[in-house]
C-alpha cells in the first residue's frame, strides 16, 4: 500500500510542476495585457495628443518596399499625423545591412502618404523592440509617445517602453482576421516567447542595445 501511495504522490508532484510551468508564461502574458490596457486604442481618434508616434520595424520585400504588416504600421502612424495627434514620427527598424532598410521603406511611405520629411526621424539600430524602446529614451530624448504596431505585438512594446522611462500609449493596427491564420499563429507564439524575455530585459538584466552613440533628441 506504501509503495503506491509514494508513486502516487510523484505523480502529483509531477503534474503539479508541469502545471506551475505551463502556467506562469500564461499569467505573465494575462499580466502584461491586464497592465496595458487603459494605455492601448484601436480607433486613432480616441488616442489622446502626443508629441511624437514611434512605429517599429516589420520587414521589407527584396526590393525594398515594406511588407503589409510594416505598411499598416506607417499608415497608422500617417492618420495619427493627419488628424493633429502627433507632430512628428520616429521610424525604428533594422539597417543592419547595406541591403537591408526598414526605416528608409518607412520614411519613404510615410512621405508619399503626405508627412513631411522635417517631421520623420530614422533609428537605423532598432533592431529588437527593447532596443527601439531604449534608443528612444537614451538617444532621442523622447520621454512621450504612441506607439504604433499590431495588436498583438503592442502590449509588450507599451511596457517595455513604459518600463524604460517612456510615458507610451499605443495604436493597435489590424492583426487576426486580414492577414493569414497560420502567419498570426506563428507571429502569435513568437510574440508569447517574446513577453518572457521583455519581462527578464526590463526587471533584471536590462541590456545595453547593441548600439548606442550620441544623443540626438529631436526638437
Amino acid at each position: 500500500m506504501l509503495p503506491k501511495l509514494l508513486l502516487l504522490n510523484q505523480r502529483l508532484v509531477m503534474w503539479l510542476l508541469v502545471l506551475t510551468i505551463l502556467l506562469i508564461p500564461l499569467a505573465l502574458n494575462f499580466y502584461i495585457k491586464v497592465a496595458t490596457s487603459k494605455y492601448r486604442y484601436k480607433n486613432p481618434e480616441e488616442v489622446p495628443a502626443k508629441p511624437i508616434a514611434i512605429v517599429f520595424g516589420a520587414g521589407v520585400w527584396e526590393d525594398g518596399t515594406p511588407t503589409p504588416m510594416l505598411a499598416d504600421r506607417v499608415q497608422g502612424a500617417v492618420n495619427l499625423y493627419n488628424i493633429g495627434s502627433i507632430k512628428k514620427i520616429l521610424m525604428t527598424g533594422d539597417n543592419s545591412t547595406p541591403d537591408y532598410n526598414e526605416v528608409k521603406a518607412m520614411e519613404e511611405y510615410a512621405i508619399n502618404h503626405g508627412v513631411s520629411v522635417e517631421d520623420i526621424t530614422l533609428d537605423y539600430a532598432g533592431f529588437s523592440t527593447y532596443e527601439s524602446c531604449y534608443r528612444a529614451k537614451e538617444i532621442f530624448g523622447i520621454t512621450q509617445a504612441v506607439l504604433v504596431t499590431q495588436n498583438y505585438h503592442l502590449p509588450r512594446a507599451v511596457y517595455t517602453c513604459r518600463q524604460l522611462g517612456v510615458d507610451a500609449l499605443g495604436l493597435g493596427t489590424p492583426d487576426w482576421g486580414k492577414f493569414r491564420n497560420d502567419s498570426m499563429r506563428r507571429y502569435s507564439i513568437r510574440e508569447f516567447l517574446a513577453v518572457l524575455k521583455a519581462l527578464l530585459e526590463v526587471h533584471i538584466t536590462r541590456p545595453k542595445p547593441t548600439f548606442l552613440g550620441p544623443f540626438e533628441g529631436i526638437s
